[in-house]
């Protein structure tokens, strides 16, 4: 019988695995567990393979795993837990034939062409161009920022960095906000604002501008406050999408996302009611004598739990990804 290949999404908090087989792109047997209750990753991934009945005989050969962490070195070191291991020294352990370590933005971007219809949430109208770069975007922790490509004969990824380029204000509200957050933090890269702390900083800001105390300590807070129709919160979260909108915009043109964009990561599907009536697509095609080019790129909303173990399936035997 056949052996699964192990894939896996790690993050700081939780650690997603699953098994897929050569015969089905699937994943399956799908667990998600607290890295904080295991010393190490080879201690979670026996556990894991032990919970699934994969842990003697049919034990996988074959791994592809998604770190939220710099993957280029033979040493790997989580940033946000206490994780770190050397790629050989997993690789003997766990006596596989095929390991391969990518970033989780690496991971969400390849599998974005593999996201079912059903999962994905149209944001406005245009229409994708065949065998084009697809934007792969998604404020959550930070804000990950990568592309991907149709080759000849598999998926091509396209790291980048883009959550890091610097935020450039458009009004004088902008103005206002990238003082405050240059007061706190120096330089003001989109990721500052565009992630879920960021979410909380903008509320912070918008209050503090307005010279009124913070009733909210969370990004869940702000959110369920905006629902609830509090109007600091309710205008952070429309200020939130209208620069996504804005950098959506620059960073498509910067790749020339013909295929679409595709948002993912944690805060997006929550904010699904507020997108039709925000700013965002207005500020995604503002761009001047390019905003005609904008306007007819596709967006989406990916919703799919599990994007990046779909990425991680990619990526096990695509040899575009070392």
């Amino acid at each position: 019988m056949t052996r699964p290949a192990l894939i896996g999404d790690i993050g700081g908090t939780n650690a997603r695995f699953a098994l897929v087989t050569p015969d089905t792109f699937e994943p399956h047997d799908i667990l998600s567990l607290p890295c904080a209750d295991y010393p190490n990753l080879v201690d979670a991934i026996e556990d894991y393979l032990a919970r699934v009945g994969h842990a003697t005989e049919r034990a996988p050969r074959e791994a592809c795993l998604a770190f939220a962490c710099p993957v280029h070195d033979d040493w790997v070191k989580m940033t946000n837990n206490a994780w770190a291991f050397s790629k050989t020294a997993v690789q003997q352990s766990l006596n596989l034939d095929l390991f391969k370590i990518i970033n989780d933005f690496t991971a969400q971007a390849l599998g974005v062409p593999h996201v079912a219809e059903h999962d994905l949430v149209a944001v406005g109208g245009g229409s994708a161009q065949a065998h084009s770069i697809r934007l792969v975007i998604g404020p959550g922790t930070g804000l990950g920022v990568a592309g991907v490509f149709p080759g000849q004969h598999a998926w091509i990824p396209l790291p980048t960095e883009g959550g890091h380029v610097t935020f450039a204000p458009t009004d004088e509200q902008e103005q206002n906000l990238l003082r405050y957050f240059h007061s706190r933090y120096g330089r003001v890269s989109v990721e500052r604002i565009l992630c879920g702390q960021g979410l909380l900083d903008l509320y912070c800001a918008h209050a503090s501008l307005l010279g009124v105390t913070p009733r909210f300590q969370s990004p869940a807070e702000v959110t369920s406050g905006a629902a609830e129709g509090d109007a600091i919160a309710v205008d952070s979260v429309q200020r939130f999408l209208k620069i996504l909108g804005d950098v959506c915009g620059d960073a498509a043109l910067t790749i020339g996302a013909r295929g679409g964009v595709y948002l993912c990561g944690g805060i997006l599907p929550r904010l699904l009611d507020w997108l039709p009536d925000s700013r965002f697509r207005t500020a995604f095609a503002d761009k001047g004598r390019m905003s005609a080019y904008n306007a007819d790129i596709p967006i989406w909303v990916v919703t799919a739990p599990w994007t990046g173990l779909l990425g991680a399936a990619e990526a096990l035997h695509n040899e575009e990804v070392e």
